[in-house]
């Protein structure tokens, strides 16, 4: 979790930078990427760039290639998930030029290579990997395949293929028609038997998190499998779709067409986290809220559920009077600092760490679960003007 909230704080910095033109280099290598065939491709864009008319964005362009292909030198391999690369003048005085470089390396693997410079970075691909932490199930069918995979995000991961043994419907008559028919319905409840099973195993090696199965396919043979009724008690099945096709085709399809249900789950998800923390804040009951004890029930390891506005900004400032010499810690929300010490004196901030990250150390560290939530729903608008953002539900009260 705490790498995922390191990106989307990297994030949320590099949507703040604007090229004066397109000056700024966005660069996703996939996992196992031929980097000497990056390096080449970097060399050919530098040489292109000679061609920009502006001198001023040519020089920013040609330097921030120069930039990444030293950085690139430090790798003789791609990390496991490829990795992500920003680089380009974020510098906001137009009279001073500050060439930078991100590097991020995503919690699922980069699927294409891509190369884009623009007057912004390009940060949808990165973003969608850690803009959700829901994960679901699908299923494409029909009477003869299926393809079972898990999303998470925008990234799907096949599980497994499946080919159906059924036979094919027989026009003969008589006892025969009837042996066959039977063999038939035999081979098509064995068939959606090793489905069910591929799910059920899916489901519960996921501890039952998985929020729920997406069937899709054409024919009907997706919903007799859903009425057969083979699947663990506690899968839900959230929606049934029409697809073209059974393999991964059909699964990007099914995702597009469930693109409206995979909203309103997580916004779902989300308002039943929220109920819950106000009901048991109403009872004061399994709930706390405030950084100060917050942090307390995730230290003394009571926290089961880390509860966050993804805006949330609180940093720990040690400040120090020029006056007196004393050295103060105050919590501080967000760009405020607290410049006057009460003899009169001027605090000068001396080390500022980031709060937030620190306590989903702490979550991670005791097996508690961090959840975001968004300012834009009322439920989220809520939780932030009441409780500051910031709270947890807990396994036990002292």
């Amino acid at each position: 979790m705490k790498n995922e909230y390191n990106i989307l704080r990297e994030i949320k910095r590099l949507k703040s930078v604007h090229g004066y033109g397109t000056e700024l280099i966005s660069i996703y290598v996939p996992a196992g990427y031929n980097l000497a065939e990056e390096v080449s491709k970097l060399r050919e864009e530098h040489s292109q760039s000679s061609n920009i008319k502006s001198k001023q964005v040519r020089t920013n362009v040609q330097d921030a290639i120069d930039k990444i292909l030293q950085y690139l030198k430090l790798y003789r391999e791609t990390p496991k998930n490829g990795f992500a690369i920003f680089c380009g003048n974020i510098s906001k005085n137009p009279g001073k030029t500050d060439i930078e470089l991100f590097s991020m390396e995503p919690p699922l693997p980069i699927k294409v290579n891509i190369y884009r410079c623009d007057s912004t970075f390009f940060l949808d691909p990165i973003g969608e990997m850690v803009g959700t932490k829901d994960v679901y199930v699908l299923l494409v069918m029909d009477g003869r395949e299926a393809t079972i995979a898990t999303l998470k995000g925008s990234h799907i991961h096949v599980v497994k293929k499946l080919n159906s043994m059924v036979h094919a419907k027989i026009n003969k008559g008589g006892q025969s028609q009837q042996r066959f028919a039977r063999i038939r319905e035999e081979s098509i409840t064995e068939y959606h038997t090793r489905i069910s099973e591929v799910i059920n195993s899916t489901f519960e090696s996921s501890g039952f998190k998985i929020k729920g199965l997406i069937v899709g396919g054409p024919g009907p043979s997706k919903e007799s499998f859903v009425k057969q009724n083979t699947l663990n008690y506690q899968i839900k099945v959230l929606g049934v779709y029409d697809t073209g096709y059974t393999d991964e085709f059909g699964l990007h399809e099914m995702v597009e067409k469930a693109s409206d249900l995979l909203k309103e789950q997580e916004a779902y998800q989300e308002r039943k986290v929220i109920e819950r923390f106000m009901q048991e804040i109403v009872r004061k009951a399994l709930a706390v809220y405030g950084y100060e004890e917050t942090k307390k029930a995730l230290m003394a390891n009571q926290a089961k559920t880390l509860i966050l506005n993804d805006e949330l900004e609180i940093y720990l400032v040690k400040y120090k009077c020029n006056s007196c010499g004393a050295v103060i810690e105050k919590v501080e929300y967000g760009a405020n600092r607290d410049a006057k010490h009460n003899d009169g004196g001027t605090l000068v901030v001396i080390e500022e760490k980031d709060a937030i990250g620190e306590l989903i150390d702490f979550a991670d560290k005791n097996g508690a679960d961090t959840v975001f939530v968004s300012s834009e729903s009322s439920y989220g608008k809520e939780f932030l003007m009441g409780f500051k953002g910031i709270g947890a539900l807990l396994r036990y009260r002292v």
